[in-house]
């Protein structure tokens, strides 16, 4: 009698937290996942907003957090087994393009979260910055975007300007220190800037490229993971999309819970700006986006320019490589 009450009790608050979270909770061992991800707002939001809240763990998972510099470094570390999965930036249109990972999961436009900074008086527009030195991280959300701003101003980015490939650490000291006149960044190191170069300008964000240059950050898996642990992927999804609505629905409260917890180093007001950078969708205007094709689009986009600047043969298309099922069958809007 007394087992069959105590099992009556775990049925029903099992039955109860499933009803409060909207995804069915996991009352059983938690499953360890490695996940790879950079330290960034625009793609560990979601990570730390749901570890903060337990969605993750409310789906019997357990995220195994190891940190990156560069997307780059973040695919050879799944390639290479080291990750069970990712969130990256604009890198993942690339490996997976190769047939090298599967992307299932989106996080969010990085609307404004990549930006071109100058400190020389006498570059008032892109077009003044022909003969110029630039250093950026290439490969990445930060270069996708200043090929986009260079070629707006009707620039080559191959024989116009002299692009100097660095760490993103060691890409923003060399312009702090006057090394280089600009840098093309991604938030948060815009506020690195903003504290010792007091003079420095941003000229331009992403955010006036939208949506031609839409960049899209979000989640890939390892091949053989991805075929074997759908359940897995399933359970990640609907944890996230606990998270996402927590962000969509409360931005101001998620900055600052993230602020807090993830970010010290930022001020509050300077965050929250970073914060609204990246442009969130809610679950339901996700769906409709994965339905009508939106999401394949801005993904081929990028895609595009890496098979043009990192001669990818035979890429995949980004229909071929994003998987869309699994968020369309866990979340229901």
């Amino acid at each position: 009698m007394t087992m069959q009450r105590r099992d009556l009790i775990k049925a029903g608050a099992v039955a109860t937290l499933g009803a409060i979270t909207g995804f069915p909770a996991i009352a059983q061992a938690r499953t360890k996942v490695k996940v790879g991800y950079l330290h960034t707002p625009a793609v560990d939001s979601h990570i730390f907003i749901g570890e903060q809240m337990g969605s993750f763990g409310k789906q019997g998972l357990d995220l195994e957090l190891i940190r990156f510099t560069t997307g780059l470094e973040l695919f050879q570390a799944m390639i290479g087994g080291s990750l069970d999965m990712l969130s990256t930036g604009a890198v993942l249109s690339n490996f997976p393009a190769r047939g090298q990972g599967k992307a299932f999961l989106m996080n969010n436009i990085e609307y404004a979260t990549a930006q071109l900074w100058v400190r020389d008086d006498s570059v008032k527009s892109i077009a003044d910055l022909k003969g110029k030195q630039i250093s950026t991280t290439t490969g990445t959300t930060a270069h996708v975007f200043l090929d986009r701003a260079l070629r707006s101003a009707n620039l080559d980015p191959a024989k116009d300007v002299q692009l100097v490939n660095q760490r993103m650490t060691e890409a923003v000291t060399s312009f702090i220190s006057g090394a280089v006149p600009a840098v093309a960044l991604w938030v948060p190191f815009d506020s690195i800037i903003r504290q010792k170069v007091p003079g420095a300008r941003k000229l331009v964000d992403a955010s006036a490229f939208f949506p031609e240059a839409a960049i899209m950050g979000g989640w890939a898996a390892r091949n053989d993971y991805f075929d074997k642990n759908r359940p897995v992927l399933t359970k990640l999804i609907a944890g996230w999309a606990e998270a996402n609505a927590q962000i969509v629905g409360k931005p101001d409260e998620s900055a600052e819970m993230l602020q807090k917890t993830q970010y010290k180093e930022v001020p509050l007001p300077d965050f929250k700006e970073q914060f609204k950078a990246s442009k969130y969708y809610s679950n339901a205007d996700w769906r409709t986006r994965y339905q009508d094709g939106t999401v394949n689009k801005w993904l081929q986009q990028v895609t595009d320019f890496f098979v043009a600047n990192a001669n990818i043969q035979n890429a995949l298309k980004a229909e071929q490589y994003f998987d869309a099922k699994l968020f369309l069958e866990t979340v229901k809007g």
